[in-house]
């Protein structure tokens, strides 16, 4: 899947009518993990407009998430909800199911930054329920 489709797919997935609501990914960087056989490096930046919200959804992936702007209110299935803010962290991993990812402001941009180690090619988002 191309990051262009991985983008369509992700705008399809997002919750809310308005275009302006919807999330934008930018991707940074993908790089084949050489030492990792069948596994990449992806690493984008995720932009929340104020009120933004993600569908439940998973990743099949180590996701690693740093905010650099905002707020963000996230929670895997079993987790904690937790609100983040400037430099503060969090993780999936493979087998996690994302029940919460949203702006924690209806009148602030979020934006926060993911890296994600999966298997080459994999789809990076998967609508779950």
């Amino acid at each position: 899947m191309t990051f262009t489709n991985v983008i369509l797919v992700l705008a399809c997935l997002m919750s809310g009518t308005l275009v302006a609501q919807e999330a934008k990914v930018t991707q940074l960087l993908s790089k084949d993990l050489t030492n990792l056989p069948g596994k990449e490096g992806l690493m984008i930046t995720v932009e929340y407009p104020p009120g933004s919200s993600d569908p439940i959804h998973r990743h099949k992936a180590h996701a690693f998430v740093y905010v650099l702007e905002g707020s963000v209110v996230m929670q895997v299935r079993g987790g904690k909800q937790v609100t983040l803010t400037p430099g503060q962290t969090f993780y999936e991993g493979p087998d996690d199911v994302h029940v919460v990812g949203r702006n924690a402001s209806g009148t602030k941009p979020a934006k926060f930054v993911v890296f994600l180690v999966k298997d080459k090619g994999a789809t990076v988002v998967v609508p779950a329920q």
